[in-house]
């Protein structure tokens, strides 16, 4: 066994005893083996991360764990399919709009932590995630089983958010061709918004029978809408709070706008399922966008959930789909 991978079996042991014994056995593995580069330690480059921690990366990482759900639809964005992801925001997988980007892709974590026993059986070579998830608390322990790069600040810009995770990933230039094409696809659609152009737009997601904002500052949601020109209700203006603000169903006029894009946390037959019920509620059919047949139903997963670059494309298409001349 290599000193590298000494000093990593005896980094291992601070960690819960579940994770060591986890580690313990799959290194047993490696024994017979050898390691997923056929026992040769792999070169490394430094980077420094969102929180200032210098970190020694692989520089071509191999099996890579993404723990919030903007690093893994980074990740994906980039053509790299993770060992392991976190789940999407109130599902049991991934979010629905990678469900098909993702093949034998493990879930090992939620928003809320990770499930360090199935994080460390999957001997990862990276571990990603950012502010997002809770699990940012836990990086003293993440580090112990791989190099551990936390590549943004809550309430990061979305682009600037991917860059820095393709950066993690040896695939900044990647990165940067993939932010110029979406950068043309949003200048083509405000080109065509006509009399849509600074229309005032709502970005809901219906939950527990009453909407919750979203999409508020410069995640994928809110900076694409600024982009196009977009204005945003006033309750919908600036950072918020959290990752969704709940709204009273006393004070639905708040959440109206010249157009309102409605989902859930699901597919867009959830989102279907969930306006249905929301025109029962008193005073959401007197609702400027309702009455003009201005509410878009749309796949809520993409538009509701921390994302990057792909959950930008969906969010852009839904736009130019209902706006654009």
């Amino acid at each position: 066994m290599s000193p590298v991978r000494a000093s990593r079996r005896t980094a291992l042991a601070s960690v819960a005893a579940v994770v060591a014994a986890a580690l313990l056995l799959t290194g047993c593995g490696d024994d017979d083996g050898g390691d997923s580069t056929g026992g040769t330690e792999s070169s490394t480059r430094q980077i420094t991360d969102a929180t200032g921690r210098e970190v020694d990366v692989p520089a071509e990482p191999k099996k890579v764990v993404t723990l919030s759900e903007p690093t893994l639809d980074a990740a994906l964005a980039l053509g790299i399919e993770p060992v392991g992801a976190t789940a999407g925001r109130g599902q049991q997988g991934v979010s629905t709009y990678l469900a098909d980007k993702v093949g034998k892709t493990q879930v090992v974590a939620t928003v809320a932590e990770a499930d360090m026993e199935k994080l460390a059986a999957l001997q990862p070579d990276l571990i990603l995630l950012d502010e997002t998830t809770a699990v940012k608390g836990e990086v003293s322990k993440l580090e112990s089983i791989a190099p551990t790069v936390v590549t943004a600040k809550l309430n990061e810009d979305w682009k600037k958010a991917f860059t820095a995770t393709a950066d993690a990933l040896n695939q900044k230039p990647r990165a940067e061709e993939i932010l110029a094409d979406f950068d043309a696809d949003v200048a083509a659609t405000k080109a065509k918004l006509g009399d849509n152009a600074a229309a005032v737009v709502s970005v809901i997601r219906w939950q527990n029978k009453a909407p919750s904002v979203v999409g508020r500052g410069v995640g994928h949601v809110g900076a694409t809408l600024t982009a196009l020109g977009m204005k945003r209700p006033k309750d919908q203006q600036g950072v918020g709070s959290g990752h969704s603000e709940p709204v009273s169903p006393e004070k639905l006029s708040t959440i109206d706008g010249d157009w309102l894009f409605f989902g859930t946390l699901g597919e867009k037959a959830d989102g279907e399922k969930a306006y249905a019920e929301a025109r029962k509620v008193p005073n959401f059919t007197k609702l400027k966008a309702e009455r003009e047949g201005h509410v878009v139903v749309v796949q809520g997963s993409a538009w509701n959930s921390a994302g990057g670059p792909l959950a930008a494309g969906i969010v852009l298409d839904d736009l130019t789909k209902a706006l654009a001349s």
